[in-house]
C-alpha cells in the first residue's frame, strides 16, 4: 500500500473510528480501596499534572478538528478529541472518589498554529506512551495499587496506543500531500521528536520543582523499584511497546524513534557490560525484546 495514498487515509481513519469503544468513566466498576492503597493513591505526586495534561490534549486537539477539509479525516479527529476529554473526566472521577489533591488547574493559551500545536502534542504522545507502557508494567507488578484499578487504566493505555498510531499514519499521510518523500518526512519527524524531549524534560523539572517529592515518601517509591535498573526498565518499555502495536494492522506505519532508541540504549548496555567483565550482567533479555 502506497503511503499517502487514498487507500492509506481510508485504512488508518477506519482502523481508528471501528475501533472506539464507549464508556462513561462514572460508571466504571472503581474498587473499594482499603486504607494502605488509599493513602498510596493520595501520596502520588503526579496526579494534577496528567489531570492537566489530558485537559490541555482534548483542547488542542478539539481546535485543530474545525481546521481540517477532509471529512473522514476530520471524523477520525473529532473522535479523539472525544478520547482525550473523556480521559480527563476519567481522572476528574478518580481524584473525586478517593480524595486526591489534586485541583484543576487553568490551561494555557494554545498555540495559534492549531496545526502545528496537533503535530507538537502528537509528537510528544508518541514519547510519552512508549515510557507509559514500561512505567505502567512496572507499576502494575509491584501491587501499588488493586488490580481492577489497572484494569481501568488499561482502558487508556489502550487509547494511547490508537492515539500514536493513527497520528503516524496521519502524519505520514500529510507529508505526502505535501509532497516530501521519506527523507524528508525523517527529518522532519526527527525535528519535532527533538521538540517533544524537550519539553518532557522542562515538565520533569517542573514536577520536581513544585513538588519536591515532598508526599512521595521512598517507602513508597521503593514498591516501584523492586528489581528495577535503567536496563530492566527499557526492556519492559519495549517490549510492552511491542506487544500493545502487534494489534494494529501490520499495513500501518507504527511509531519507530523510541523502539530505535532503546536498541541504541541496550545495544550500549551490553557492550558497556563486556567492556567491564567485573561488573555483574543483567538477566538476559526476555521474549519479544531486542537481542
Amino acid at each position: 500500500m502506497r503511503i499517502g495514498s487514498e487507500a492509506h487515509k481510508v485504512l488508518f481513519c477506519r482502523q481508528f473510528i471501528d475501533s472506539y469503544s464507549e464508556f462513561d468513566p462514572a460508571a466504571l466498576p472503581w474498587p473499594e480501596l482499603d486504607p494502605a492503597a488509599l493513602y498510596r493513591s493520595r501520596t502520588v505526586p503526579f496526579w494534577q499534572e496528567v489531570r492537566h495534561t489530558e485537559r490541555r490534549a482534548g483542547a488542542i486537539v478539539a481546535a485543530f478538528t474545525g481546521t481540517i477539509s477532509d471529512p473522514l479525516v476530520r471524523e477520525a479527529v473529532k473522535l479523539q478529541a472525544h478520547e482525550e476529554a473523556r480521559h480527563a473526566r476519567l481522572l476528574a472521577v478518580m481524584i473525586e472518589r478517593y480524595g486526591i489533591d489534586a485541583p484543576e488547574l487553568p490551561l494555557e493559551p494554545l498555540n495559534p498554529d492549531l496545526e502545528t500545536g496537533f503535530i507538537d502534542f502528537g509528537f510528544g504522545e508518541c514519547l510519552d506512551s512508549f515510557l507509559g507502557f514500561g512505567a505502567f508494567k512496572f507499576a502494575r507488578q509491584s501491587g501499588f495499587l488493586p488490580d481492577a484499578m489497572f484494569d481501568i487504566f488499561d482502558l487508556l493505555m489502550f487509547e494511547e496506543a490508537r492515539h500514536i498510531v493513527f497520528f503516524i499514519n496521519w502524519m505520514a499521510w500529510r507529508e505526502r500531500q505535501h509532497g516530501r518523500g521519506a527523507l524528508l518526512r525523517s527529518a522532519n519527524a526527527l525535528r519535532y521528536y527533538t521538540r517533544a524531549i524537550g519539553r518532557l524534560v522542562g515538565t520533569v523539572r517542573r514536577g520536581q520543582k513544585e513538588n519536591g517529592g515532598r508526599d512521595f515518601s521512598a517507602t513508597q517509591a521503593s514498591m516501584f523499584l523492586d528489581g528495577f535498573s535503567f536496563r530492566t526498565f527499557v526492556e519492559e518499555c519495549y517490549r510492552e511497546n511491542a506487544q500493545r502495536m502487534a494489534a494494529f494492522d501490520p499495513a500501518l506505519l507504527q511509531p519507530r524513534f523510541m523502539p530505535r532508541l532503546a536498541d541504541a540504549a541496550l545495544a550500549g548496555l551490553r557492550l558497556w557490560s563486556r567492556m567491564r567483565p567485573g561488573l555483574t550482567r543483567s538477566t538476559p533479555p526476555r521474549e519479544g525484546t531486542p537481542p
